[in-house]
């Protein structure tokens, strides 16, 4: 990168940051801080704000940005994954910037909410399946999580729910937020497949962690039917 553009980019990051400071509540931050216990450098924005934001990096120079934005704060980095999200262009051509930043994930809500900004699913399943299965197969705890909100997200549906139900039992990491996220994805294939699915909650396949949590975010969906619910809860363990 040439001088002048390290400095307009870390003028960029300047304003960005200020730009956060101007929009951070004391009592949100507060608020944010007590639902991600371990999280440091929160500011306090709101999500609906940080999309905005989000939604003008992508219109612009977004590859300069991602290269050289600030991992300072939790919102800095929920803004980069965001603006990856909103940004226009294929997997192929996100890729390089998807593998930098999903290292940077620390905790549910980066995770979860650029999950549902990061749509490449919809348009290239395939493809983004398959860039979605070493983190399925990866050590950290938010990576394995990535990979499976993204599944819950984009791939319920009859053309891959044999793949995600497969892919949901094979995850063998005891971190507390990927069992969440198992027991997440099972209780939306149930919702959606019960039929499908009742056989892994049957199976043994989950531990017992995973196993009861699935049950009971089954059977406090209001979109499952009650008798849906009650032939969850026969397979409490």
């Amino acid at each position: 990168m040439k001088p002048a553009d390290l400095e307009t980019s870390r003028e960029c990051n300047i304003r960005i940051r200020r730009q956060l400071e101007q929009l951070s509540e004391k009592t949100f931050q507060q608020f944010t801080a007590k639902l991600l216990p371990g999280t440091e450098h929160i500011l306090g924005v709101r999500l609906p704000v940080l999309r905005k934001m989000a939604k003008e990096l992508a219109k612009g120079d977004w590859r300069t940005y991602l290269s050289n934005a600030s991992d300072s704060s939790y919102e800095e980095i929920m803004l980069q994954g965001m603006t990856l999200g909103y940004a226009k262009g294929e997997l192929q051509e996100k890729k390089e910037y998807l593998e930098r930043f999903i290292p940077k994930i620390d905790n549910w809500s980066v995770c979860d909410s650029v999950c549902s900004t990061i749509k490449t699913a919809q348009s290239q399943p395939e493809e983004m399946w398959e860039f979605l299965e070493p983190y399925l197969n990866s050590s950290e705890e938010f990576q394995i999580r990535f990979a499976l909100v993204q599944l819950l997200d984009y791939y319920v549906n009859e053309t891959y729910l044999a793949r995600v139900l497969e892919a949901a039992q094979q995850v063998k990491q005891e971190y507390y937020y990927v069992e969440m996220a198992q027991a997440w994805l099972i209780s939306i294939c149930y919702r959606e497949f019960p039929k499908e699915t009742l056989p892994v909650l049957e199976s043994n396949a989950l531990n017992d962690f995973t196993h009861k949590k699935a049950i009971q975010k089954i059977t406090e969906s209001l979109k499952v039917p009650k008798a849906e619910k009650e032939r969850a809860r026969r397979l409490r363990r």
